[in-house]
């Protein structure tokens, strides 16, 4: 098989690209950065080109068996309004742009969206069928997998990947909030009440070979572990985990002023299921809290 991976020089996009390499897949990955740490690898080919815009790169889409969409610049920033538009462009644009490219027939589209996509819900339990929310993060997400959504009317089989916080080794969330806790600085979000939807890396990776390998899988797929969890309780853990106190919380004014509007995502509470790949008997390798923090972080 011979996969395109857009946003491969990500943290997601270089695990992935690790990760289908060592199963003996030819990958084509793309993405801003002029180099890449596998481009030496003979089963890779690196592209380097902003994927907002029509180009040459369009060629690899059309000519690969499955595309894995994992462009969209972070959400971790302040929200100016020209990073809102930087927001919306490297997600709606590119994903727009890789449609155009698709030939159909056997071709597969896997495309990434979030768990923003149901906005801030409290206790309500959240599943693939649940309505969208109103703020600007589910918003965005709709729009996002409306147009990959697009690449079914030429016959690409389309799966939607809303992936929950995705915790791994050596980057992504988790590398921002170990420093804090190993300072002994480390706590609860705002009221730590909300729902803290989550995901061990190597799941996400076993999840997207098992989309890739799927006869027949396709729709809506919620990328969040089996055990829901309230933020407070994820903050003990992790302490746990790392043999560090979580009794210093950030209230959610501070965070709010520091942050600005992106402080919505770290307060917002979505209590999200993985109905689909459980329905689906996906072998969740990393379900239980406890046991994905054991796996990706040591105690000092």
């Amino acid at each position: 098989m011979h996969v395109f991976i857009a946003g491969a020089s990500g943290f997601v996009g270089t695990a992935l690209s690790r990760f289908l390499l060592d199963a003996g897949t030819t990958v084509t990955g793309v993405g801003r950065s002029r180099t890449h740490p596998f481009e030496s690898v003979p089963a890779f080919t690196w592209l380097s080109a902003d994927t907002t815009q029509a180009g040459p790169w369009q060629t690899a889409v059309a000519e690969a068996d499955a595309v894995v969409n994992l462009t969209g610049c972070t959400i971790f920033k302040r929200w100016t309004r020209g990073y809102k538009a930087r927001m919306v462009d490297s997600r709606i644009r590119t994903t727009g742009n890789i449609v155009e490219a698709m030939k159909g027939g056997h071709q597969r589209l896997l495309s990434t969206s979030a768990v923003g996509y149901y906005g801030s819900r409290g206790d309500e339990d959240l599943t693939e069928d649940s309505a969208p929310g109103d703020d600007f993060l589910a918003r965005l997400a709709v729009d996002w997998e409306q147009t990959a959504r697009q690449a079914g009317e030429k016959g690409v089989r389309v799966s939607i990947m809303r992936f929950g916080v995705v915790l791994g080794a050596g980057g992504g969330a988790l590398a921002r909030m170990l420093p804090a806790f190993r300072r002994f600085a480390g706590g609860p979000l705002g009221s730590g009440r909300q729902w803290f939807a989550w995901i061990h890396l190597a799941d996400v990776l076993a999840g997207i070979q098992y989309l890739l390998d799927g006869e027949t899988a396709a729709g809506i797929y919620n990328f969040c572990a089996p055990q829901t969890v309230r933020q407070k309780d994820f903050a003990s853990r992790l302490g746990d985990a790392l043999g560090r106190p979580a009794w210093l919380p950030a209230p959610s004014p501070a965070l709010k002023l520091v942050l600005g509007e992106v402080a919505q995502v770290l307060l917002a509470s979505q209590k999200v299921h993985p109905r689909q790949l459980l329905a689906e008997h996906f072998p969740f390798r990393f379900g239980d809290l406890d046991r994905a923090l054991a796996d990706l972080v040591r105690r000092p």
